[in-house]
């Protein structure tokens, strides 16, 4: 619980566009309080624009929000009030990381020959030195890991910058597939990274707003709805201000559908026992971790064909899009049947037994003709399967299956680390 009426402690920080207060009643947290300044060129020109720091606010806080729901690590912990939030305390790295999907900007100038629009698959990352007398240059990993940074009691070498570049990817990769449902184009994505003083884990920080990104309705540059439209300015008049904020206020307004689905979906799981129950409670508990909605029913395809047909048309009569997943020890019957009788996807998961495992597995796998239904043993799988079929129309459900593929690798890349040092 945090009371609304904060005690704010000395200024750590000061930025631009925002102000970092440490909160003495909060240890390990600071606030982030958003400016009404606008700013490019690295401040060459500046402006104050009224109610830039609600937007901001609104815009970071729910991208971060979407972000840490998916299961990446950020040093967001809550909104606070229209104009901050609060975050875990860290100790910034001086890098800019940069994703592009398209080429546009600094790039075309950095090289030339590359003509605006060309699509980078699989996204482009670029690394920013923040410094603002050299106007940031651009560094190269090795030129990251010779510098030996050290934040927090962690040193930044090769894990450390292998993990901020598969982090910007993900996220870049996330927001890009958030901001499609309302036909907008994630072109490219400007992120910092922070170790976070308490976990010393390097975490996703600063902030994501309409400054960090450009994002063109409808693919459309003309229609460009972020910062750029301030930079293009060739004269700063309150009536381009004005232009400008309602920029802003059209993507504050939206950024909080980026938190929302419009596709519903949800898994049936039909056993043909109540003894497998506890099988079928995994796959139910898998399921939720993707924020997908699990029924669980139970009906044997050979001992009440009838009831399993009556029960799959229950399902399919209410237009929701439906995963059936078909848990059947022994001789799995359920599965095939359910396949060659409805057109929803079935996944069989069968509870193997240590005895006869092998014989029994084969009545899933080895199907008739004109059926189609993909086996896994791990109740977890059977969840993960129709996540990925609910992902390809559902931002929120793909976002943790993204999230999950990339806490994985990080994972792996630690243990691998600490192993060396380890051996060392």
């Amino acid at each position: 619980f945090v009371p609304l009426d904060l005690k704010l402690g000395k200024k750590v920080n000061e930025g631009k566009t925002k102000e970092v207060y440490e909160l003495p009643d909060i240890p390990g947290c600071v606030l982030m309080q958003s400016k009404d300044q606008i700013t490019a060129g690295n401040a060459a020109r500046k402006d104050r624009m009224e109610g830039k720091a609600a937007i901001s606010n609104t815009t970071t806080s729910c991208v971060f929000q979407l972000l840490q729901e998916a299961g990446i690590k950020t040093a967001f912990v809550r909104k606070q009030s229209d104009t901050a939030f609060i975050a875990a305390h860290c100790e910034m790295i001086p890098i800019e990381w940069v994703c592009r999907r398209i080429a546009t900007g600094s790039f075309l100038k950095r090289n030339p020959g590359v003509k605006e629009g060309y699509k980078f698959y699989p996204p482009k990352i670029e690394m920013f030195f923040k410094d603002d007398a050299n106007n940031d240059p651009q560094w190269y990993e090795e030129q990251i890991i010779e510098a030996k940074f050290c934040f927090a009691g962690l040193t930044i070498g090769q894990t450390e910058v292998d993990i901020m570049s598969r982090s910007t990817q993900a996220i870049f990769e996330i927001l890009e597939k958030a901001w499609q449902p309302q036909n907008c184009t994630l072109v490219d994505l400007k992120i910092e990274f922070g170790v976070n003083v308490l976990t010393k884990e390097i975490v996703l920080a600063d902030v994501i707003d309409n400054d960090s990104w450009r994002l063109w309705p409808a693919g459309d540059r003309s229609q460009q709805k972020d910062k750029q439209s301030y930079r293009d300015l060739k004269e700063v008049t309150p009536e381009a201000l004005q232009m400008v904020k309602r920029n802003f206020e059209w993507v504050s307004e939206r950024v909080e559908l980026l938190l929302k689905t419009k596709s519903q979906g949800r898994v049936v799981v039909l056993m043909g026992s109540s003894s497998d129950l506890s099988h079928c409670e995994k796959i139910k508990k898998a399921c939720a971790t993707f924020g997908i909605p699990c029924e669980l029913r139970v009906t044997s395809a050979h001992k009440g064909p009838d009831e399993t047909l009556r029960i799959k048309a229950e399902y399919e009569g209410d237009g929701i899009p439906t995963v059936f997943v078909a848990v059947a020890g022994r001789s799995n019957g359920l599965g095939p049947v359910m396949s060659g009788n409805t057109a929803y996807p079935v996944v069989n998961c069968p509870p193997l037994s240590a005895d006869w495992g092998t014989q029994d597995v084969w009545s899933s796998l080895r199907l008739p003709s004109g059926l189609s239904c993909p086996t896994t043993l791990s109740p977890e799988g059977a969840a993960q399967f129709a996540a990925q079929i609910f992902g390809l129309n559902n931002h929120l459900v793909w976002a943790k299956l993204r999230s999950n593929m990339l806490n994985t690798w990080i994972s792996l890349k630690q243990a691998d680390k600490k192993l060396r040092e380890c051996s060392l």
